[in-house]
């Protein structure tokens, strides 16, 4: 990888091995600490150790070897690509699907699919992923191809020059849009749970009506920023859970609604959030480029269920 940077004022004064996990968070403290002792980093074309101090408009020079290998096994698994050229990849991530190893999924996940489709994504810090999707939640992810790429859609996410807009439908009728705006951090009670609590991290949620029925609501929703859960935590702290959700959703489904209805929201056994469109500047052509995926057929029957539902 060869990379030139220059650093920021605002930057000054702090130690470089911290500058650079900030400019370049896909890697850790402990690997730049390793390159500035190689001598893979130069700091205005000369040696520079990890302590020192930086005044701010420096030019931060970034040769490395290949990257170590993850220890990921390549996998022959079925990928639904949407778009893919010699600096990223567009990837409808399927409801079920892991997206990428962790303790109890180590193989048969969407990185696996990834590394066996294009073999130099093993090279990448978590094989080129810009974002994640959990696993039952289908729809849109970007892939980087390069480092050079992965380092600029990185600092775009970042920014929030990315947009990634969902689908969802949600228990409740809600009246109109709006905007949410909380800090979300693991729960204290349960470290797999995210909740609403005081010291978390800021999240930004937009969303609109698409359509309403009798007692759920089909809604569009958009990331100002991206935590983990960020959506279905904060449409459940709104009290109109996502249909489906095992965690933040209470998944039970009324005795009184019409047989289909009930059938349908009995055998919705996943959050029913897809996400559906995805936008960005190009890397390499600096056009902005977006792509949709359309709503998975789960999600689209229960619309039509709901429809039928309504109009009854």
């Amino acid at each position: 990888m060869h990379l030139s940077l220059i650093i920021p004022s605002h930057f000054a004064g702090q130690r470089l091995d911290i500058v650079l996990t900030q400019l370049i968070p896909q890697y850790s403290r402990t690997r730049f600490k390793t390159w500035l002792a190689s001598g893979h980093i130069t700091l205005n074309q000369s040696p520079a150790k990890a302590k020192d101090k930086v005044l701010g408009g420096e030019t931060i020079l970034l040769h490395t070897p290949h990257l170590e290998k993850e220890k990921w096994v390549p996998q022959a698994l079925p990928v639904q690509l949407i778009y893919e050229d010699e600096a990223l990849l567009i990837i409808n991530k399927p409801a079920g699907i892991v997206t990428h190893p962790a303790p109890g999924h180590h193989d048969g996940t969407l990185v696996n699919a990834l590394m066996h489709h294009c073999p130099g994504l093993q090279h990448l810090p978590r094989a080129g992923l810009i974002h994640r999707l959990d696993k039952d939640t289908s729809g849109l992810l970007v892939v980087a191809k390069t480092l050079e790429t992965h380092f600029t859609l990185i600092k775009d996410l970042q920014a929030r020059r990315i947009k990634r807009e969902y689908e969802a439908i949600v228990k409740g009728v809600l009246i109109s849009g709006g905007r949410i705006e909380t800090q979300l951090g693991r729960s204290p009670h349960d470290r797999t749970r995210i909740a609403v609590r005081r010291g978390g991290k800021q999240a930004i949620t937009h969303y609109r009506v698409i359509q309403r029925f009798s007692a759920h609501t089909h809604l569009a929703l958009q990331l100002e920023t991206g935590r983990t859960h960020q959506i279905r935590v904060h449409m459940a702290h709104l009290r109109h859970p996502i249909v489906g959700d095992p965690i933040y959703g209470h998944h039970t489904v009324s005795s009184k609604l019409n047989t289909p209805l009930y059938t349908a929201l009995s055998e919705f056994k996943r959050q029913a959030l897809h996400a559906k469109n995805l936008g960005l500047t190009h890397p390499l052509s600096q056009h902005y480029c977006e792509w949709t995926a359309p709503l998975p057929d789960d999600m689209q029957h229960l619309l039509e269920i709901l429809k039928d539902e309504k109009s009854k």
